[in-house]
């Protein structure tokens, strides 16, 4: 065996097996950045939930590529209302006032950067879990400055989520 065979060989190999799995950790590291500042605020859906969702949607994704059949958009549509059903979840209403709409939306959110890890589109994810954590985070101090919200972050008026 030559080297441009050997090369060969190990270059199916990585994109078999290691380029699918990095995908994988790059969804989970993703889900836990923003799982970890959920749980850190006790919000209902944390570490685990955020980690979980983004690695289900990159597999998915990838499950679909390496079938290589059918329309990969039945997938993307699958996968937003899978998700949109399990943020729902979240959301609870007590008379006049309407919890949990972030954390849902950010679930919803945490699908779509699952699924661009899947498609292998490495910048877009990491770009997208920076904006949801900019707003998840520094957005609520704001929030909090601006009277919005008591800075432990209960809503404290009708229409207001936590």
């Amino acid at each position: 065996m030559d080297a441009s065979e050997l090369w060969r060989v190990w270059a199916e190999c990585w994109n078999a097996y290691a380029v699918p799995v990095l995908r994988l950790a790059l969804a989970g590291a993703c889900g836990a950045a923003i799982g970890w500042q959920r749980e850190a605020h006790d919000k209902a859906a944390g570490l685990r939930t955020h980690m979980l969702l983004a690695l289900g949607a990159c597999l998915f994704t990838l499950v679909t590529l390496g079938l290589g059949a059918g329309d990969p958009m039945r997938v993307v549509q699958g996968m937003l209302v899978g998700t949109g059903f399990i943020a729902g979840g979240v959301i609870f209403r007590q008379g006049d006032l309407v919890r949990g709409l972030t954390t849902a939306v950010g679930l919803w959110v945490m699908g779509a950067i699952g699924m661009a890890a899947g498609l292998g589109q490495y910048f877009l994810a990491l770009v997208a879990t920076a904006a949801v954590f900019l707003v998840m985070g520094a957005l609520q101090q704001m929030e909090c400055r601006l009277g919005r919200r008591p800075p432990g972050g209960e809503a404290g008026t009708p229409g207001e989520q936590k």
